[in-house]
C-alpha cells in the first residue's frame, strides 16, 4: 500500500520548513517522555503511546493492540529509526503541524497533541522483507494472469463481490472482481487495467476510478471518517449516474 498517511508525508515535506520554530514545551516535554522510553527500549511503555491501530505499508497487517505492538516491537523499532529518535532534540526537530499533530524531521514519526504517537512513516529491513514475501506467498493463491503487479493496494469485500485493487508496472491501478463466494485463484468476472487514484481532501481519504466503456467503477477508501461507518465504498455509475453502491471492509 502507497497511502500509509499519505496526506502526513506530503504536509511534511511541503510544509516542514514553515513550522521551523522552537516547538512549544508541553508538547516537549510529551516527546522527550516517548525519546526516554525508546532510549530504555521500553516497549510496553511505548505501547501505551500508541494510538490504535497503527497503520502499516500493505499487505503487512497494522498493529491493533498494544500486546501485538509489543510482539512486533522490535520489527518496526530498528537501530536507524530508534537512533532518529533518541538523537533527535524535542524544541526544534520536532514540528507542530496544526491539526495533523506534531511530526519528527519529515513525518517519519507523528504524535498528536496528546502525546498519542499516530503515525510511523518507516519502514525496517525485517518489516520490507515481511512484505516481499507476504506479496510472494500472495501471488501464489492468485488467478495466474494477475499476478504480475508492481504493488498490492486492497482487497474489498462487499456484501456481494471480492475486489482486488493493484499497481501495475505501468503506474496504473487494476481493478479485478469476483462473486464474494469465489476465492481469487479463480478467474476473475470482471478485469479493467486503466486505474487511477485520486486524493480526496488532506486528510488521507482517496478513491479508485476505473473506466470500462459507458461504466465507471469507484472504490473509496475512508481514512478519516466515524468508527461506525464502513472504511470503504463500491460505487458503479452508468452515463455518471450510480447504479449501485455498497459499502466494503478492507481485508489484510
Amino acid at each position: 500500500m502507497k497511502f500509509l498517511f499519505p496526506f502526513l508525508l506530503f504536509i511534511a515535506s511541503a510544509f516542514h520548513t514553515s513550522f521551523g520554530q522552537k516547538l512549544r514545551q508541553e508538547y516537549q516535554t510529551k516527546i522527550n517522555i516517548f525519546i526516554g522510553h525508546v532510549i530504555n527500549n521500553n516497549s510496553k511503555e511505548i505501547a501505551k503511546m500508541i494510538s490504535y491501530p497503527l497503520k502499516r505499508d500493505y499487505p503487512i497487517p497494522d498493529i491493533k493492540t498494544k500486546e501485538d505492538f509489543s510482539l512486533r516491537y522490535d520489527e518496526i523499532f530498528d537501530d536507524s529509526l530508534k537512533n532518529l529518535i533518541i538523537d533527535s532534540d524535542a524544541a526544534t526537530d520536532w514540528s507542530e503541524m496544526g491539526w495533523r499533530g506534531i511530526m519528527l524531521n519529515r513525518g517519519e514519526v507523528w504524535m498528536d497533541t496528546e502525546g498519542k504517537i499516530i503515525a510511523i512513516n518507516y519502514q525496517s529491513s525485517l518489516e520490507k522483507t515481511k512484505q516481499k514475501n507476504i506479496i510472494k506467498a500472495d501471488k501464489k493463491k492468485l488467478y495466474p494472469t494477475l499476478t504480475e503487479f508492481k504493488n498490492p493496494e486492497y482487497v474489498l469485500e462487499t456484501a456481494k463481490f471480492r475486489i482486488r485493487i493493484d499497481q501495475l508496472n505501468n503506474g496504473k491501478y487494476r481493478y479485478a472482481s469476483w462473486p464474494i463466494s469465489k476465492p481469487m485463484s479463480e478467474k476473475p468476472d470482471l478485469i479493467l487495467t486503466n486505474g487511477e487514484v485520486f486524493m480526496d481532501g488532506s486528510g488521507g481519504n482517496h478513491h479508485f476510478e476505473f473506466k470500462n466503456g459507458i461504466y465507471t467503477y469507484q472504490c473509496f477508501i475512508w481514512r478519516l471518517r466515524g468508527s461506525d461507518t464502513s472504511p470503504a465504498d463500491l460505487s458503479v455509475l452508468k452515463n455518471e449516474v450510480e447504479i449501485l453502491s455498497q459499502s466494503a471492509v478492507i481485508v489484510e
